[in-house]
């Protein structure tokens, strides 16, 4: 079923990318969204199309590429490249790249569900698409707010219909105030008995879609109150509360979009689009500090991510080989480059033999058609014991959501490749050996959750997620030029257009980072 709903987007596509422009084009931004095609408009698409974009843009991969890969992976040291122009390896500003992420993702995704929400509001045939997009719209608003901060929201999307076409930059605590009440507003909404939306690519098709849906979205709640958990602890435990019970259950219920590589027009998996080209696919390795955490704790999925001495096909679309053998995985080091400069070349670095020895993405999960994973019980679980550990919640007990993370984050890896999947003994093997434990706990919780979010490939929830806990403890890199000081980025400043594009409201915005309006700089819930 998400198969075909991919393909039928391919047919789509270019009907619904004209009616969502660019940051810069304020015409096509406000154009009236039902003039696609007037008479058999079908708005299912519109969620198709945002739910895609969310994976990353059909332009070549142009944010995913930069903001998940070259800044949000490396930052978190999760991944580890000598590539020159990845800034983030070495905490060095690209204006380009940082702005990559909001360039791209208000026309592609921000338009095409705040259209949808427009389009079904109010039409019972369309119920339950209707809290679908709201959900979808939160989900994406959070993650462009997690980015940057204060940020275009209220009115982000609906300047067809509100006639604003310079909006303002919203504070992040009323954005945050406005995500979780559309989070649970929706879930409560949704109505088993009505529509079940044929655009979906995350559940569509699937006998309890609306009920997965309900999970999700209280799953989504929950990431949004556990962000809250240093700058505002009362709602956070407040949101929390309204959420057990309620979100995944298994990883039956992990939101996925499974991509077409072979439809009219392909719908890669985005981040392997990047890592199969040139030089990516020869200088893009797991880092140091993830290889060393999965083998010292003889962690099963070591195997199942990595290889060593990768190998390709001839027009490198696909891995063909690679040695697996998780004694032999070796991580490469942040922060080193090609300079041929003592000290600063790979070659320096303690341990180096050849960059065919350091440990790439397995071919189990390096492939076109890979899925992209968009939440999983996992994360939902490893937050409940998050919030265990803090607060005293009924409902939650840290050691159980613990082990329930843990163990799902071990298991869940079937849809990338049959041979991926790791059997729940390995799962009960690995917790026997590493119990939970009360002092340690926070720091158990948030490196497993680090662990798990490199090998779901969303390094922008990674580095959110570790900008809120300060978790797993980093060793950042201080190399030549940096502009952090050798401190690990917290955020991206905003795109420099802006002030050409929105130039009032810009420079309010800027002003009021706390940190300033740069790399080091903070968003409102990161608090010092």
């Amino acid at each position: 079923m998400k198969n075909t709903i991919i393909k039928a987007l391919g047919i789509c596509t270019a009907t619904v990318l004209l009616g969502t422009g660019c940051t810069k084009d304020f015409d096509k931004l406000n154009t009236d969204p039902t003039a696609y095609n007037p008479t058999n408009f079908e708005p299912n698409y519109l969620l198709t199309s945002a739910q895609l974009a969310y994976t990353g843009s059909f332009d070549f991969s142009y944010e995913t590429w930069r903001g998940n890969l070259i800044y949000s992976s490396t930052l978190m040291q999760q991944l580890s490249t000598v590539v020159g122009y990845w800034a983030g390896d070495k905490y060095l500003l690209n204006a380009d790249y940082t702005a990559a992420y909001w360039q791209v993702s208000y026309p592609e995704q921000v338009k095409p569900v705040s259209d949808l929400i427009k389009l079904t509001e109010g039409r019972e045939n369309y119920k339950n698409l209707y809290q679908i997009a709201r959900i979808t719209r939160a989900m994406i608003m959070q993650r462009i707010t997690d980015l940057y901060g204060d940020v275009p929201y209220f009115d982000a999307g609906y300047g067809y219909y509100s006639g604003v076409v310079f909006p303002t930059y919203d504070k992040q605590e009323l954005i945050y105030k406005d995500i979780i009440k559309e989070y649970e507003e929706a879930a409560i909404a949704l109505d088993a008995t009505a529509d079940k939306p044929t655009g979906d690519a995350f559940y569509g098709g699937q006998a309890d879609q609306i009920g997965k849906w309900q999970r999700l979205a209280y799953s989504l709640m929950l990431r949004a109150g556990m962000r809250l958990s240093k700058i505002d602890e009362a709602t956070a435990q407040a949101t929390v509360t309204k959420c057990i019970g309620k979100t995944m259950t298994s990883n039956a219920d992990n939101a996925f979009l499974v991509h077409d590589a072979t439809g009219g027009r392909p719908t890669v998996n985005r981040n392997f689009q990047v890592l199969f080209g040139s030089p990516e696919r020869d200088y893009v390795k797991w880092s140091q500090k993830l290889i060393n955490f999965l083998q010292s704790n003889n962690d099963p999925r070591l195997e199942k991510i990595a290889v060593v001495n990768a190998t390709f096909n001839a027009d490198f679309t696909a891995m063909t080989g690679g040695t697996s053998t998780a004694a032999l995985q070796k991580g490469m080091p942040n922060g080193y480059d090609l300079s041929g400069v003592v000290g600063r070349d790979i070659s320096s670095a303690p341990g180096y033999t050849s960059m065919a020895d350091y440990s790439s993405p397995s071919p189990l999960l390096r492939k076109l058609n890979a899925p992209t994973f968009i939440f999983t019980y996992g994360q939902s679980e490893l937050l409940f014991a998050d919030a265990a550990a803090r607060w005293s919640l009924p409902g939650l007990t840290a050691a159980t959501n613990y082990n329930n993370g843990v163990k799902a984050a071990i298991t869940y890896m079937a849809p990338y490749d049959a041979n991926a999947a790791i059997p729940e003994i390995a799962a009960d093997t690995y917790l026997l050996a590493h119990p939970y434990s009360a002092g340690t706990g926070l720091d158990m919780i948030n490196t497993q959750y680090y662990a798990l979010t490199a090998t779901m490939l969303d390094f922008y929830d990674g580095w959110s997620n570790w900008r809120r806990t300060n978790l797993p403890a980093l060793t950042p890199v201080n190399y030549p030029g940096n502009v952090t000081g050798g401190t690990v980025p917290r955020r991206f400043p905003y795109p420099l257009g802006e002030a050409n594009n929105n130039p009032t409201n810009y420079a309010a915005a800027s002003a009021a980072v706390p940190g300033g309006d740069v790399l080091s700089g903070r968003v409102w819930w990161d608090k010092q």
